[in-house]
C-alpha cells in the first residue's frame, strides 16, 4: 500500500478520518426507530443460516491489513457465534491485491463471497457486470428483500446509494462501502504556511493573483529567517487524495474534477479540457511555474518526496501544499514540529470561476462485497444477516472500529460530536503508547453504511490542532469548499455504463485522460507553446475520438436519469 493510503488507514482505525471509523445512530427519531425495528426483525428473521445447530462454513476472499489478524480476530468470533457461521479466510496482501482478485475469478476456484478494504481494491462496475451476467455474482435482491431488513431500509431511505448499487438490469450484484466522508467529497485542498503569512504581514489570498503574491512573497523574503533562499513556496504530488496541485488552481478558471476533465452543462456531457478557459488556467500554472513558484517535483515525485519537503530537517521550507489533509505532507503527532502552521485555503475566485472539486463523499462506484454462485443457500442467508448486521450503527463500529468497550464506548453528556448540533454517540478509546493492536475489529473489510450522520456523531476533541481533534480540523477546513462546486455535475460516480460499451469506454478513457494529463503538464513546463500548439493540441484529443467517449457518457448519464 501507498504511504497516503497508509496514512488514510492509520487514522480511520484511530480516528474518525477518511477510514471510516465514525459512527452515529441519531438521523432523526423516525429512523432510530426504523433502526431499532428493523434489527429485531433481522434477528428474528432466522432462516435456513440457523435451522442447523452447526456453524455454517463461509469462505471468504479478502485482504490482509496491518494490525489484524482475521482468524484470531475479536470481532470476527462475536459474529461467527452471532450468526452461526464459520468464516474461512482467504487472506491476500494488499500488494498485487486487483491481480490476486482476477486471478482467484479466472481459475474456477473462486469462493463464496468476497469482502474487500474498498481503499485497496473492489469490484468495478465492469466487473460487476460482467460476472453479475455470466452468473458468477448473485443477485442480492431477495436475500435483501427476506434477510435483510436494514440493508432494504438504507436503500429505500437514499436514492444516491441505491443508485451505487443497482446495476442498470435492476439487479444488485454486489455493495459498495458508502461511506459520506465529508472532507473527503472535497479532497483538493491548499494547506497554506499561515506561520510565514503572518510573518509576512499577508492576508489569506481570495484570489488567483492574491496566492500568486503570496508564494511570491514566500519566494523572496525569506520568511523561515535562516537567510537561505531554500523555501519551497507550492508542492504536492503525483499520486491520489487531492496532492495534485493543477486542480485547485484551474478552478479559477473552469471546473476540473480531477478524475476525467467533464463538466455537465444543460445536461449535456462536455470536455474541460478544450475550453478556452483551460488554456487560460494552464497559462496561469505556467506563469507560477516560470517564476519556480511550483516545485517541479510537485509532477513527478511521490508521497515520500512530498513529505521529505514538509518535514525538512534542517529548516522548515514548505510554503503551501496540495492534499485532502495536511498529514500527507507534515506529521500530525504528538511532538509534531509543524502540523499547525498549515491552514487551508478556501477556494479561489479566478477570473472566470471559484470552483471546488467535489467527488460524491468519497464513495467509489462498484462493489467490496458480493456473493459468488459457489455459496450455498445456507452461506448466502448467514452472509447477507452478517453484512446487514453492519449496517447497523452498533455492527458498523463493532466491526470498523473494533468492539465496544476496547476500541469505543457509548459517549457521555459531556462529549461533542464532530457535526455542529448532533448529539454524540460513539466516543473512541485511544490506543496507549507501547500497546499491541487490539485486534478487535475489521478496519476497512467492514466499512460497509458510513452515512454522513453516522459519522458526524462520532466523539472528535474540540483542539483541533491536537491529533484527537484531527477529524474536526479537517471537517471545519471543508466547510469553506463545501457548495463551492458547480450547480452542475457529471456523477461520473454512480453512472453505470452500458456493458457493450465498456470495454470501449474504458480504453478511450484511459487514453483521452493520459493525453490531457501529459500535455497540461507539457504546456506548464513549455515543452508545448500554449499560442502555437493549442490547436494541434485539441486536434489530438478529437483524432483520441473525444466526441464518442462523450457520446457514451451522455448515453449513460440519460439511462440514469429517466
Amino acid at each position: 500500500m501507498g504511504s497516503i493510503a497508509a496514512t488514510l488507514v492509520t487514522f480511520s482505525m484511530i480516528l474518525a478520518a477518511c477510514g471510516g471509523n465514525n459512527a452515529a445512530n441519531n438521523t432523526n427519531t423516525a429512523n432510530d426507530g426504523a433502526t431499532k425495528t428493523n434489527t429485531e426483525a433481522g434477528a428474528n428473521n432466522t432462516g435456513n443460516a440457523e435451522a442447523s445447530s452447526e456453524p455454517v462454513p463461509v469462505k471468504v476472499f479478502t485482504i490482509q491489513e496491518t494490525g489484524i489478524d482475521l482468524p484470531t480476530n475479536k470481532f470476527t468470533a462475536f459474529v461467527e457465534d452471532k450468526f452461526k457461521m464459520k468464516i474461512n479466510w482467504e487472506l491476500n496482501p494488499s500488494d498485487g491485491a486487483k491481480e490476486k482478485r482476477q486471478i482467484s475469478l479466472a481459475s474456477g476456484d473462486y469462493p463464496d463471497a468476497y469482502m474487500l478494504p474498498a481503499y485497496i481494491d473492489q469490484f468495478s462496475q465492469a466487473d460487476v457486470l460482467k460476472y453479475g451476467k455470466q452468473g458468477v455474482l448473485m443477485p442480492l435482491n431477495d436475500l435483501i428483500d427476506q434477510y435483510a431488513p436494514n440493508i432494504k431500509a438504507a436503500l429505500e431511505s437514499d436514492p444516491e446509494m441505491k443508485a451505487f448499487n443497482t446495476a442498470p438490469d435492476g439487479n444488485i450484484y454486489g455493495l459498495v462501502a458508502y461511506s459520506q466522508c465529508f472532507h473527503c467529497s472535497y479532497p483538493n485542498k491548499m494547506w497554506l504556511n499561515t506561520k510565514w503569512l503572518d510573518k509576512l504581514g499577508l492576508q489569506m489570498p481570495k484570489t488567483t493573483e492574491d496566492f500568486k503574491k503570496v508564494l511570491e512573497a514566500f519566494k523572496t523574503k525569506d520568511p523561515n529567517g535562516n537567510g537561505k533562499a531554500d523555501e519551497v513556496p507550492l508542492s504536492g504530488s503525483i499520486e491520489d487524495f487531492g496532492v495534485r496541485v493543477i486542480p485547485f488552481l484551474m478552478n479559477g478558471f473552469v471546473y476540473d474534477d480531477d478524475r476525467n476533465y467533464l463538466n455537465l452543462n444543460g445536461g449535456k456531457v462536455e470536455s474541460a479540457a478544450i475550453k478556452p478557459e483551460w488554456k487560460e488556467g494552464l497559462q496561469y500554472i505556467k506563469s507560477l511555474y516560470d517564476e519556480k513558484l511550483i516545485d517541479p517535483g510537485a509532477f513527478t515525485q511521490n508521497a515520500e518526496a512530498f513529505k521529505k519537503i514538509g518535514e525538512n530537517a534542517d529548516a522548515q521550507i514548505l510554503g503551501a501544499g496540495a492534499g485532502m489533509h495536511p498529514a500527507i505532507f507534515v506529521n500530525i503527532d504528538k511532538g509534531n514540529k509543524y502540523s499547525a502552521d498549515y491552514n487551508p485555503v478556501p477556494p479561489l475566485q479566478g477570473p472566470h470561476a471559484q470552483f471546488a472539486t467535489h467527488d460524491g463523499g468519497g464513495v467509489a462506484p462498484g462493489a467490496k462485497f458480493v456473493i459468488t454462485n459457489k455459496a450455498s443457500k445456507e452461506a448466502q442467508i448467514a452472509l447477507i444477516k452478517l453484512v446487514d448486521y453492519m449496517f447497523t450503527p452498533e455492527g458498523q463500529t463493532n466491526g470498523a472500529s473494533g468492539m465496544e468497550g476496547i476500541d469505543w464506548e457509548k459517549a457521555g453528556p459531556n462529549d461533542v460530536a464532530l457535526g455542529e448540533g448532533v448529539k454524540a454517540a460513539f466516543k473512541p478509546i485511544p490506543a496507549k503508547e507501547g500497546d499491541a493492536p487490539h485486534n478487535a475489529g475489521w478496519s476497512g473489510v467492514a466499512h460497509f453504511y458510513m452515512p454522513k450522520a453516522y459519522r458526524d456523531s462520532f466523539v472528535s476533541a474540540t483542539d483541533i490542532y491536537d491529533a484527537s481533534g484531527y477529524e474536526r480540523r479537517l471537517y471545519n477546513a471543508t466547510l469553506l469548499y463545501q457548495g463551492k462546486e458547480p450547480k452542475e455535475l457529471f456523477p461520473a460516480w454512480s453512472v453505470w455504463i452500458d456493458p457493450s460499451e465498456t470495454d470501449e469506454a474504458s480504453m478511450l478513457q484511459t487514453n483521452i485522460k493520459n493525453y490531457i494529463e501529459q500535455n497540461a503538464l507539457q504546456f506548464i513546463t513549455g515543452n508545448k507553446d500554449l499560442n502555437k500548439d493549442w490547436d494541434a493540441y485539441v486536434k489530438g484529443l478529437n483524432d483520441l475520438k473525444l466526441d464518442r467517449y462523450l457520446e457514451i457518457l451522455q448515453k449513460a448519464y440519460d439511462s440514469s436519469n429517466k
